[in-house]
């Protein structure tokens, strides 16, 4: 049976890149709340948490769902954000087996592994899933997997494979992460040298694409060989280093948090224990053939981005 692929969240920057290159040969639409005018496939203004999604899925005979609409950035609703990541999810979910859709691909996080003290040197995906209760977006990753391990469970009809993204990082990437390299100084923390993994957007893709056409299933971590740690990047972006005690960082985020900001002091632990994951299983188990580093990757991010002082 020929592959139809239905991304949400197909307006995105990751959604909009993979749709193109699906639909140079598959039969490829998209949900998402807004559309765009650079995609070459259709989009379905739609949300995920509609009861809807089941009807569309059914209509156009999908047999693939990608799955990557999520809240990348908390609002201050914490229940707003959870509806449309967990109970979003768990809908997408539903609707892929009243539709008989066969097989899902979900992108995650290794924020979902958390951001904790212990974290080992290097976390493949064995360990726990721990995520961080202040952090929306670490907690509801962690909450969707386990939800995602349910339904492995008891509706194995419908296969899995969930990709554990690190930082992604491309020509055009614009978040909260590049925010702090397109700073004029780099912060880091006295005493935490935790260092970022970097992974390619277009090994992202690339990695998304082999595992649909492939029908792959399973669990993977995404990253680029090796990691940075903050004096290699303010290095790399020829920018001074900028090392701050943890509980003056603290205040600070008390402060944002008071003037109406999605913060909190107990967020600084972002900075301080990052996982650092493994590629080994993308790697040998998967067969991915990642084309960039970390390094690499934010070399060339660097390079096309504007946040290297000349």
């Amino acid at each position: 049976m020929t592959p139809r692929i239905l991304i949400t969240g197909a307006a995105g920057y990751i959604g909009h890149q993979l749709g193109n290159r699906l639909a140079g040969d598959l039969q490829v639409m998209g949900t998402d709340l807004r559309s765009r005018d650079d995609v070459t496939f259709p989009i379905h203004i739609l949300d995920i948490r509609a009861p809807e999604l089941a009807e569309l899925l059914h209509r156009e005979q999908i047999t693939h769902v990608v799955h990557l609409a999520s809240v990348l950035q908390a609002s201050k609703d914490r229940r707003r954000d959870y509806d449309i990541d967990v109970n979003g999810t768990r809908n997408v979910l539903e609707s892929c087996l009243k539709a008989g859709v066969q097989h899902l691909t979900i992108t995650s996080s290794g924020a979902a592994y958390g951001y904790h003290p212990d974290n080992p040197a290097w976390i493949d995906e064995t360990h726990a899933l721990r995520g961080n209760p202040e952090f929306a977006y670490s907690d509801h990753k962690r909450l969707v997997e386990e939800m995602l391990a349910e339904y492995r469970h008891h509706h194995p009809e419908l296969q899995q494979l969930i990709f554990r993204p690190g930082t992604v990082l491309g020509a055009d990437t614009r978040n909260q992460i590049t925010d702090l390299f397109m700073a004029p100084r780099i912060l880091s923390l006295k005493g935490s040298d935790s260092p970022f993994v970097f992974v390619w957007d277009q090994d992202v893709i690339g990695a998304m694409e082999m595992g649909l056409r492939q029908g792959k299933t399973g669990t993977y971590n995404m990253a680029g060989d090796g990691a940075l740690s903050m004096r290699e990047i303010a290095a790399r972006l020829n920018k001074p280093l900028r090392t701050l005690p943890v509980w003056l960082v603290k205040i600070a985020l008390q402060l944002a948090q008071w003037r109406g900001k999605p913060t909190s002091p107990a967020q600084v632990k972002f900075l301080q224990y990052r996982p650092v994951l493994s590629n080994r299983r993308l790697k040998e188990e998967f067969g991915y053939p990642l084309r960039k580093t970390s390094a690499e990757t934010f070399e060339y991010y660097a390079q096309r981005s504007g946040a290297r002082k000349s």
